[in-house]
């Protein structure tokens, strides 16, 4: 039963590294012109296709022994991708979001424990006579010693902490777009936050892995007389479910891409604080106030930060400066504010007692209708229908 498990193990990491490879290769054919995000993801997916190789090549039931007796140099050959494939999720994170995205000199410095691995691996491992590298990794003496592991751990601990800026990231994304668009229900961003979930959640693991490791190595030297049925577990669950996620994120990435809303870098500056004074100008505010009354801009359902910004000849950060600091709101209530109160007036209007509610909140520039029923129970404590009903009660005599 023991050697079954391991022979199905064998079976999914092969599944998994043919799988990336396959969507790697289709995502460069398929790739349209200037789609940086689409490389990263290849790029990604590629390491993905050498994680499952390496713990072939270490740990398979059946992989392991033929790599010893017929290839040994190949013993730990494809490491290096545990020391990539994180830094490349937060790059195509990154890109994905930003439409202007560029890698800079300074992002080389995400190559550093890639570095570091190659420095170790060659002064501690490949320097060695190949008879010993042999006995090394036959005997589990390396990849159980103490630089190794401790060298896994960090190594461990630094992907938890991409996908973190990853999560960190996407959450950035929801608040910029909230300060710079008046309709963001079309854009699903929670298939990404649940997928860089999914990996965080399997980094937590295997990093939780390598440290009971790094202890047992620690404080009892014999590791080898380990019961490694809970190290087992933990393995087997972190590859099955890597398998899972690896699929998901293609296929959602590929569904969802389409309908992806990029943002400028520049506009993580709107939510920076900046000093108060520059941002409290009653006059400047009553205008605005005046202005959206009369042309009503709000009723544009696909109105910007920007768009506005450039009909009131100001700059966008002055302006999402004004709106946050006077109105207390964020551009996205701050307009959709103004879309409700043109909707109270709509729905009590004898003029428009025809109409539906789906042909009012269409009308006042709102692109989904619970979206619109929550602002209006918000700001108004009913639903539409029931204020809808209530003006008319109020009229009859």
């Amino acid at each position: 039963m023991h050697q079954a498990v391991f022979n199905f193990h064998d079976v999914v990491l092969l599944m998994t590294a043919i799988l990336c490879t396959f969507f790697a290769l289709l995502l460069l054919i398929t790739n349209p012109p200037h789609n940086v995000s689409n490389y990263f993801l290849a790029a990604f997916l590629i390491t993905h296709a050498c994680i499952p190789l390496n713990e072939l090549i270490l740990w398979g039931a059946t992989f392991k022994i033929l790599i010893r007796e017929n290839a040994p140099q190949l013993n730990f050959i494809f490491g290096f991708s545990y020391y990539l494939d994180a830094a490349l999720l937060y790059f195509y994170v990154k890109s994905l979001v930003f439409r202007d995205f560029q890698l800079l000199r300074k992002d080389a410095i995400h190559l550093l424990p890639l570095g570091v691995y190659a420095l170790f691996m060659l002064l501690a491992f490949y320097r060695q006579p190949l008879t010993v590298q042999i006995d090394w990794v036959t005997n589990e003496t390396f990849t159980y010693s103490r630089g190794y592991v401790s060298l896994e751990l960090v190594c461990k601990i630094m992907r938890m902490f991409y996908c973190i800026s990853c999560l960190q990231l996407i959450l950035k994304y929801k608040d910029i777009l909230k300060a710079t668009r008046s309709n963001i229900e079309k854009i699903d961003v929670l298939w990404l936050k649940l997928l860089v979930i999914g990996f965080l959640i399997v980094t937590i693991m295997e990093t939780l892995l390598s440290l009971s490791k790094m202890v047992g190595v620690f404080f009892d030297y014999e590791f080898q007389h380990y019961d490694f049925n809970i190290y087992e577990i933990i393995g087997l669950s972190s590859y099955y479910a890597l398998f899972i996620l690896v699929s998901t994120l293609v296929f959602t990435s590929m569904r969802y891409f389409v309908n992806f809303e990029t943002i400028k870098q520049k506009d993580k500056d709107l939510l920076k604080k900046s000093p108060q004074e520059k941002l409290l100008n009653p006059s400047l505010a009553e205008n605005i106030m005046q202005m959206m009354r009369t042309k009503k801009p709000h009723l544009q359902p696909d109105i910007t930060l920007e768009i506005l910004a450039e009909t009131l000849e100001m700059s966008t950060k002055d302006l999402s400066m004004l709106i946050n600091r006077h109105f207390n709101k964020n551009f996205w209530e701050f307009i959709n504010d103004y879309r409700i109160e043109e909707a109270k007036q709509l729905l009590i209007s004898s003029k428009h007692e025809s109409k539906t509610i789906t042909d009012i909140y269409l009308e006042v520039g709102f692109n989904s209708k619970s979206v619109f029923n929550t602002f209006f129970k918000k700001l108004v404590g009913m639903t539409p229908s029931d204020y809808r009903q209530s003006a008319l009660k109020t009229k009859r005599p």
